[in-house]
């Protein structure tokens, strides 16, 4: 299939850009407003694009499909881990961790909020997986505030009215509404069902803290009380008869759960305990139940191209995952690595890493010898090989106010990723970022991109 409106109108976006001589005074102006906004990064704008991403109705709809094909496929592994002793084996968690991901939820939504990264061709509308995101999905506040900013985008809507944007904080507010009104214990707290007690947790020097202040504002001007906790802060108390999840702030009855599950074994502390316990009595209703963690491992990739999905997918399923998610093997201290020596070709990743922290691309290494150092330390430490996939690569403007002697028209070729929200099962919205190395993430420089539909 082929998909060139997408890119042409990228084109003559960064046309009108050019023949503003950059928009310099638009770049500076963007950054003033994202300084008004919570898209920010250590007290300032985050690093951002001039030029957005523009997709078109038909892209869409490939992200789209893309996206809820793989949110089913998620839910179908998610089912048979809880179902399936011998199916939870293969994604080798301790017994603590496989323990905490087993609570019940009290909801039957398997994964309420999610993010699929993709690399998208938008020129053939092929696609291949990156990775799986669950606990914590970042970048909606950023996606939306980015988009705003960028101004040349006005000249650009004069041309094309029809364009359209997506508010992915609004929808992950619903998708948490949602999700609490349909919890078994809601009623608990009786007229407090269409606006719970909410706490937002997260390890303070992990979380992403003015996401977490958008969140809280958007929240509360829907007319639900919520607040931020460190997940260390939690307790569990005994109340007017009735045991209690209390945070700082005050007792709790819904928890939208931003800490990543692996962190939280590697941290263990009493409010994370209590969490658990809270989780497991139904004190209060986990929006992010442990059962996300599973599908937010490399390691998933690599049990959905084994033998053990079979009689679990479809053969469409089975299909779809051949065409999309790179050949992923799950390595360890025995393993053989020598069909993984072309260096250019793969990619290491820790099983339950995220944010790409411990991400080495072979591309990235420039000796063989650092390319086989990097794949013996990832099977010593039980992560996963991927076959690399290909990047697309657009030109790109920088954002915001340049550097002293910065060309205001150098648009470097980045490549591109799109992550695609599910809330509920159902496509939501873009994060779309870039980079100029082979890892994008936030320790390599990437850039926010703002992102438009165009019909």
């Amino acid at each position: 299939m082929t998909c060139l409106h997408g890119r042409a109108l990228e084109d003559e976006f960064l046309s009108t850009a050019r023949e503003l001589a950059g928009d310099v005074e638009s770049r500076g102006a963007g950054d003033r407003y994202l300084l008004t906004t919570h898209a920010l990064y250590h007290g300032g704008p985050v690093s951002w694009a001039m030029t957005p991403k523009i997709l078109d109705v038909a892209q869409i709809e490939i992200l789209r499909d893309a996206a809820e094909t793989m949110g089913r496929i998620m839910d179908k592994i998610t089912a048979e881990y809880l179902r399936n002793p011998e199916f939870r084996k293969l994604f080798h968690f301790s017994p603590e961790l496989e323990e905490l991901t087993l609570i019940p939820t009290g909801y039957e939504q398997m994964i309420p909020i999610a993010r699929v990264d993709v690399f998208f061709n938008e020129e053939t509308g092929d696609y291949q997986f990156c990775e799986l995101n669950t606990d914590g999905s970042a970048g909606m506040t950023s996606t939306v505030e980015v988009t705003r900013a960028i101004q040349t985008y006005r000249k650009f809507a004069e041309k094309h009215p029809n364009i359209t944007t997506y508010d992915v904080v609004g929808e992950a507010i619903d998708a948490i509404r949602d999700t609490y009104v349909s919890w078994a214990n809601a009623d608990r707290f009786g007229s407090s069902v269409d606006h719970p007690s909410l706490c937002i947790v997260d390890y303070t020097e992990s979380a992403s803290t003015d996401e977490v202040e958008d969140f809280l504002w958007r929240l509360s001007d829907r007319g639900i009380y919520a607040q931020f906790c460190d997940i260390r802060d939690l307790r569990i108390d005994h109340v007017a008869g009735t045991d209690l999840l209390m945070a700082p702030g005050g007792p709790v009855s819904c928890v939208y759960r931003r800490a990543v599950t692996s962190e939280i074994a590697e941290k263990p502390c009493a409010g994370a305990d209590a969490l658990a316990e809270a989780a497991r009595r139904g004190l209060a209703c986990v929006i992010g139940g442990y059962r996300t963690w599973p599908c937010a491992t490399k390691t998933v990739f690599a049990i959905m191209h084994s033998d053990a999905v079979d009689g679990i997918l479809t053969p469409e399923e089975r299909a779809f995952i051949d065409a999309h998610v790179p050949q992923t093997v799950l390595l360890d201290a025995d393993s053989d690595l020598s069909p993984y020596a072309e260096k250019d070709r793969w990619i290491v990743k820790p099983a339950g890493g995220y944010n790409a922290v411990g991400v080495v691309a072979g591309l990235d290494c420039k000796t063989q010898e650092e390319w086989e150092s990097a794949l013996a330390t990832c099977a010593k430490s039980g992560g996963v090989v991927q076959a690399y996939a290909p990047q697309y690569r657009t030109p790109t403007l920088r954002g915001g106010v340049l550097k002293p002697g910065e060309d205001p028209l150098d648009a470097p070729e980045m490549s591109n990723m799109e992550g695609l929200f599910l809330f509920n099962g159902k496509f939501g919205g873009v994060f779309t970022r870039c980079g100029m190395d082979n890892v994008i993430g936030e320790w390599t420089h990437r850039l926010n991109m703002g992102c438009l539909v165009v019909e």
